[in-house]
């Protein structure tokens, strides 16, 4: 089925140097949330890969289609994709796009460094599984937007106006091997963590900093919430990221 893209959310493909880019968003997100800091990126030579999700940018019946499966095969081609045209490969990833950056370098240990902003790699609290299923069963398909948690007045993320709850379902239940394997990440780090997130907690990124086999270095971003990127620190975490790739991707 062809769906239109939401203005503003479609994706971005730019051809650099040698040294590339995946730039992944977030979940009920799109690329727009990501749009800055890659053609930040894209103008500093590097060529940079920022791929729409499954469902995602469109409409919310259409991401009910689509599962963590979806999402996490995608963000994965579009890796192994860069990775064949490109000598090395870093990741950049917001909440749910931070969780399939780790995703990605679990499996895949050439990866040069991976940028974390606010990234959802832990499982749900016990109980959450079952209350959401319970809730599907009841014949409830949405539930309240977790989308443009932004502190900057003014700044509205295009994210869907309400979360399909399959898709909660699914990425509670399907992405749990993430945390399990969070060890396996030999690949350095960059950790940006907002000191106030309503959407994820701060014990994810604690998780990162506990169990990847690889050097973290963490920001606390004392400014945002969980959308960062369009945030009241945007500068702090777009010089870091670019910072953190001049020394990964040299």
């Amino acid at each position: 089925m062809n769906v239109d893209i939401m203005p503003g959310c479609e994706p971005l493909s730019f051809a650099g140097s040698e040294n590339g880019l995946l730039v992944l968003h977030g979940f009920t997100g799109n690329p727009s949330s990501m749009r800055s800091i890659a053609e930040r990126a894209a103008a500093a030579g590097y060529t940079v890969e920022l791929p729409r999700l499954p469902g995602h940018g469109t409409t919310i019946e259409d991401m009910m289609t689509t599962t963590w499966n979806d999402w996490s095969g995608a963000a994965l081609d579009a890796y192994d994709e860069l990775a064949e045209r490109c000598e090395r490969v870093a990741i950049v990833g917001l909440s749910m796009g931070g969780g399939l950056t780790a995703f990605i370098a679990e499996q895949r240990p050439f990866v040069a460094g991976c940028v974390f902003i606010n990234p959802l790699v832990k499982s749900p609290a016990p109980g959450m599984e079952g209350a959401l299923n319970e809730m599907l069963e009841a014949g409830i398909e949405s539930i309240e937007s977790i989308g443009s948690d932004v502190k900057k007045e003014g700044v509205v993320e295009a994210s869907y106006g309400a979360t399909p709850l399959r898709c909660v379902v699914s990425l509670a239940t399907d992405a749990k091997d993430v945390e399990l394997k969070l060890s396996n990440i030999v690949a350095p780090s960059l950790l940006l963590s907002s000191r106030e997130d309503h959407v994820v907690t701060s014990d994810n990124g604690d998780a990162i900093v506990e169990q990847s086999s690889g050097p973290v270095e963490r920001i606390w971003l004392e400014e945002s919430w969980h959308v960062a990127t369009l945030d009241n620190d945007r500068e702090l975490l777009e010089s870091a990221t670019m910072e953190f790739l001049a020394k990964v991707l040299a």
